[in-house]
Parts: structure tokens; sequence; C-alpha cells
């Protein structure tokens, strides 16, 4: 996506500079706005340029700084706050005790904003690559409610969450990956070192009276052997070309939306999607974020372009004067049972509550998933590399019969 530079005004007049990863001008006005941040100017950066013309520190420094990082000093920061340490002397405490270089470099840079006299939302957002949008607005209502320590443990409570269900989603996918690694290998040394070999020993045969198995087999192994080259540097093309491809608008709403419809995977990574969706709304309007600036933030918090695309319809029905059980129904994203949830919370007051509710429900059902992922797996990759193996020993052995039988029969 683009990057945008921006000169803009905080909500109490100050000067603002930065730049901001967006897919438009007009979606990085509307993030902006968001934040409480009033852009009065905004260009797009050429992503031409040499890196020269960059600052060289980007070159050999991370731009984002762990998950884990974030929770540890939004934790500190709730405690200290909670115990009436001001911000100042907090920042610059925590500044002392970091062991994340980013992360220090932006504390100081915040603690001197902070002594400059800005709220701590506005310094934090002039680092948009480490703080996000919700990250953001929850300090800023944290300020305006009095209730600061409150937005800390709130957004520590979520991220922990987050990075929860995204340990666990890597740990389930490690022995498929493993396992499709291992098939790969074993197929290109197979092509390579195996089957070469056997093709020696069938060279006194006469090609035609070769089983149709094995000059599959034979034929597969000279063209790897032979086209090696032209195989690497067109999966190296391929590669490269679709990485740049789903980095378009285009192409990424294309690729997130694929990744819903593969099989298995996709309803898992829909659920969990629809977890964060409705974690993070109800916690923006538990907070008291106004309604069409939370479902704004939420679209970029849910990290799917696919997903991200019918939120921000439900927020442009919103806008409309539309009721967000309508939105939510023409979304065609939830099931019946949520719809129905979504609809006593609108009508009782208590939306957050019920949005608690659903999110505990995709996440239950996202666990469970994961917990019998391997389950759902193995009996396809069983399937998958018999396949293999019948093909190989057809291969190898029905012309070593067929010698056999030429040889009795002699």
């Amino acid at each position: 996506m683009p990057f945008f530079q921006y000169s803009a005004r905080s909500q109490n007049g100050e000067a603002l500079n930065g730049t901001i990863e967006s897919n438009s001008r007009q979606t990085a006005a509307d993030t902006l706005l968001g934040r409480g941040i009033i852009p009065l100017k905004l260009e797009e950066l050429d992503q031409t340029k040499s890196l020269f013309d960059k600052d060289i520190s980007h070159l050999f420094v991370s731009r984002h700084v762990p998950i884990q990082e974030l929770i540890l000093f939004s934790r500190q920061m709730y405690s200290l706050t909670r115990a009436g340490v001001p911000l100042t002397r907090a920042i610059n405490g925590l500044l002392q005790s970091s062991t994340s270089t980013l992360l220090k470099n932006v504390l100081d840079k915040v603690f001197h904003d902070l002594n400059a006299g800005t709220n701590l939302a506005t310094a934090l957002a002039k680092h948009p690559d480490i703080f996000s949008t919700l990250y953001i607005s929850l300090i800023h209502v944290g300020e305006n409610s009095g209730q600061l320590e409150e937005s800390f443990k709130q957004i520590a409570a979520y991220l922990e969450l987050e990075e929860k269900t995204r340990q666990r989603i890597k740990s389930s996918m490690r022995y498929p990956l493993f396992v499709i690694m291992a098939i790969v290998a074993a197929i290109v040394v197979i092509n390579i070192f195996v089957i070469p070999q056997f093709s020696k020993l069938f060279a006194s045969f006469n090609a035609g009276d070769l089983p149709l198995p094995t000059r599959m087999l034979m034929a597969s192994s000279e063209f790897f052997l032979n086209y090696w080259v032209v195989i690497l540097i067109a999966s190296f093309a391929g590669f490269f070309s679709f990485s740049k491809y789903i980095k378009t608008n285009q192409g990424e709403l294309w690729w997130d939306k694929f990744k819903l419809k593969i099989p298995i995977f996709g309803n898992i990574l829909y659920r969990a999607l629809l977890a964060r969706f409705s974690r993070t709304f109800a916690m923006m309007s538990r907070s008291g974020v106004p309604l069409i600036n939370a479902l704004n933030i939420v679209s970029e918090v849910v990290d799917n372009k696919w997903v991200s695309f019918h939120i921000k319809e439900m927020r442009s029905g919103v806008e409309n004067g539309e009721s967000i059980k309508v939105v939510a129904t023409r979304s065609k994203m939830f099931s019946p049972l949520v719809l129905q949830m979504i609809a006593v919370g609108e009508e009782t007051g208590q939306l957050d509550e019920m949005l608690d509710e659903v999110a505990g429900f995709y996440e239950e059902q996202v666990d469970y998933d994961l917990k019998k992922l391997s389950d759902y797996i193995e009996p396809v990759l069983i399937v998958f590399i018999g396949a293999i193996v019948l093909i190989l020993m057809l291969a190898v052995y029905l012309p070593m019969w067929d010698l056999t039988s030429k040889a009795s029969g002699k």
C-alpha cells in the first residue's frame, strides 16, 4: 500500500507531521480524522526513490515493536497510572528500562512531547507504525474520561488475547506445514537420485514396453533434471509476481477473500476475524467511541481487506441512519444467532456486552477447531502420501514384474 506524508493539526491546535500507510488519499484522511487529527495536507510518497534518499537507520532497525513489548509497556503503564505516577515520570522510567531500541527511541520522543504540553494520545499518534489506530483511540478516550489506567488495562488484555490466538494458529499450522515440506523434499530427492538409477536399469527395455506409470515418472525426472534452472527461475518469478500482485488494492482484496474459502483453514480464519471484529467493536463501544468512528477503526484492525470492505459498507449504512442490525444483516457476514444477539444488544442498550458474547462464541469455536485441526488434516495427508507411494511402487515394480514374467517364460 502507498504511504502518505501529512501535515495536520491536533484537537488542541498543535501542528503535526508524519507518514501513514493507506489505500487512498481519502482513506488516509478518514483514518487521521478517526484519531482526532485534522489533516491539512496529504501527499503520496514516491515508492521508487532510492534507499539512500531515506533515513539509513531504517535499513538496520526493525520498524515494528514486538507485540510482547507493547503488552509489557501497556501493563506497566496501567500499574503506574493507577498508582498516580505522573505520565512524564512513568514514560521516563519505562524509557530507561525498555529493552527494545525502537520502542526506547519512540518513548524518548513521546517524553519530550509530553514535556512540551502535548497530550499522550497526540504524542503516540506521531508514531503510527508502532501504535495502531485502536491503541491511540482508546488512549484518547481514557484521557478525556479520566480513566487512562482502564484504557491501558483494556489494551493490554486485548493484545494478550490477540497474541494467544496468533500463537495457537501458528502451533496448529506447524504439523501440516512440516509434513508438506517433507513431501516436497522427498519428491525432489526421488527425482534427482532415485529415478535416474532405475532409468539406467530400464534402459535396455523398449520404451513402448514400459508401463505408463514408469514412463510418466521417467519423463518427469528427465524434465526436472534438464530444466531445473528454468523451474527454479519460474518459481521465483511466480512467487515475486504473486507477492507484488497481492500488495495492490485489487490483489489484496482477491487474496483476502480467497483465504477465507480455503477448505478447513478458511472457516477457522473467518471465525477468528469475526471474533476480532466483535471484541474490538465491543471495546470501542464500551469506551464511548462514537459508532461511526468505532466502525472505521475496526475496519482497519480486522487485517483482512474483504472483511474490512464489508465493515466500511456497514459504516456507510450507519451514516445514513440505519441500525446496526440492518447493516449487519445486509453484510451477510454473521449467523442468525449473532444477528439476534446484536439486535437484542441494540434494543437494550447493551451492545458491548452482546458483542463480547459474540466474540466469546467465535473464540470458543476457533479454539475447538484449532485443537481438532490435526484430526481434519491427517486423513488428507495420509491419502496424499499414500497416492504418491502407490505411484512410485507401480512405476518401479511393474517393469520388474514384467521382466520376471518374461524371464520365467523363457
